[in-house]
């Protein structure tokens, strides 16, 4: 079975076509800058690169410049599109709909047009993506939502202390994200331990970051909440935050609405950008490495708010079997990972510094023999968790 994998953004639209029969990316790559001038498509086979400026008013555009491609004499990976199987969609938000991914029908339409509202910047364009695919390729189609995994939550974990009402009526509670992400770590750090029964902490670190606090498989609690907002400091993002910074914010900066502070302030202009002006954490190092002492802040700040996760998490899991690092960060910042497991001797975690060290985009334990917590770097692969749902949930309605 070949499967398409659908990313889709407000402005990009990220693909893949995997074989499952080795679980193997035949390729990929991404259209930018749609509804914008400029626009292109970044294509990849094997070690080559393509690039073709094409205008993309629209997200059908683009999707057809991808069909287009994927059956191109030289870039091309099927002769066919009938070779396609079947598309799978990165989906924002399921809401309290979907507990776990879906087949793409009417209802299931249905339902992510009333969750639209939860994700008002991504949900137009992922919804539009499966309608248009729909019909340039009628191929069956999945959902696989980034909030399901985490609806094992316990109530809770989960529920804001706000008026029920205000629960119930505008859906506001936590509901979490990078739940394909955290799934996939998940399942390969279950492979590792060989058990069905343990105390997970998952640390999905990138430019948007979260943790997730696992039992037995099932998520216990995690770090975002109602958008990805909450939680951890992160590139750009402000992370847990005083609600009331925000009156003094809106009453003394030249923010027109609260829409304004949410989705620029908060979200674009906040994180270790807002602390030192730079949102990557391999420029916020090497400023600190250099002397910038509000980088270091930066960095120092991120740091100590994974750390206190885990601590947290910790707690709430009762103890914790295993600690796994993954997304950007998590797999490749040696100093980053260092930072936060050392001095966590009281919680059983010993950082094995050489293999640390080592560990760069690869599959490796990096805390040490004697070490009660085992520390794994595993790199994530999110298209194959679409890949594997989308293969799972066609097969069974065949």
């Amino acid at each position: 079975m070949k499967i398409l994998v659908i990313n889709a953004g407000s402005s990009s639209l990220k693909y893949q076509v995997i074989d499952m029969a080795t679980e193997q990316a035949l390729c990929k790559g991404v259209c930018e800058k749609i509804t914008q001038e400029g626009s292109f498509l970044n294509h990849k086979k094997g070690g080559e690169k393509y690039i073709e400026y094409i205008a993309m008013p629209t997200h059908k555009e683009a999707l057809s410049a991808v069909l287009k491609i994927l059956k191109d004499e030289k870039w091309g990976v099927v002769k066919d599109l009938a070779e396609i199987d079947a598309v799978g969609h990165r989906v924002l938000h399921g809401g309290e709909d979907f507990k776990a991914s879906a087949f793409v029908d009417d209802e299931a339409l249905r339902l992510c047009n009333k969750n639209k509202p939860l994700g008002p910047l991504h949900m137009p364009a992922n919804i539009l993506c499966m309608e248009i695919m729909k019909d340039l390729l009628g191929k069956p189609q999945v959902a696989v939502f980034d909030t399901s995994f985490h609806q094992t939550m316990p109530d809770y974990a989960y529920r804001y202390a706000i008026p029920k009402e205000d629960y119930v009526e505008l859906q506001l509670r936590r509901y979490g994200f990078h739940g394909t992400s955290h799934k996939f770590v998940t399942a390969e750090a279950e492979k590792i331990m060989g058990k069905k029964e343990y105390k997970l902490i998952t640390c999905h670190l990138g430019n948007g970051a979260s943790l997730a606090a696992i039992k037995d498989g099932k998520v216990m609690d995690t770090s975002m909440g109602f958008t990805p907002l909450e939680g951890l400091v992160m590139g750009t993002r402000s992370g847990d935050l005083d609600p009331a910074v925000l009156e003094v914010i809106m009453k003394n900066r030249p923010i027109k609405d609260v829409s304004e502070l949410v989705n620029v302030y908060l979200n674009k202009k906040s994180g270790m950008k807002g602390i030192c002006g730079k949102g990557d954490m391999r420029e916020v190092q090497a400023a600190a490495e250099a002397g910038d002492d509000d980088a270091r802040l930066a960095f120092d700040m991120f740091v100590y708010r994974v750390k206190k996760y885990i601590g947290a998490y910790a707690a709430a899991l009762n103890g914790v079997d295993c600690i796994v690092m993954t997304g950007g960060i998590g797999e490749n910042s040696t100093e980053t990972r260092k930072r936060i497991l050392e001095n966590m001797e009281y919680l059983g975690v010993k950082l094995d510094v050489a293999a640390n060290d080592k560990a760069f985009g690869e599959k490796m334990k990096i805390s040490t023999a004697d070490s009660k917590v085992d520390v794994w770097v595993i790199p994530t692969n999110e298209e194959l968790v679409i890949a594997r749902d989308t293969q799972e949930i066609v097969n069974k309605r065949k």
